[in-house]
């Protein structure tokens, strides 16, 4: 499965992945709106025998599939908890 990669200026290290290069008919625009005008990162092939860094490659096709989209976000933050 090919999927195109974009990041925003507005959200850093916020990835949208699309089924298709600057096809972002899917795309709400409310998501286009929060990341900003979309910069191309690359195009890539996705399979299952080929993980990705930061996410589930079977997430991405699954929503790639279902909804045409899929929004990659940085993990949250863990604050070290303090105890006195």
């Amino acid at each position: 499965m090919h999927c195109a990669i974009y990041k925003g200026p507005k959200k850093t290290d916020h990835y949208l992945y699309v089924e298709e290069k600057d096809n972002f008919e899917r795309v709400p625009e409310a998501l286009r709106t929060l990341l900003g005008p979309l910069q191309l990162v690359m195009t890539l092939t996705l399979s299952a025998e080929r993980p990705l860094a930061q996410t589930d490659v079977n997430d991405v096709m699954a929503a790639l599939v279902e909804q045409g989209y899929f929004l990659q976000m940085p993990p949250p933050v863990i604050e070290p908890r303090l105890d006195s």
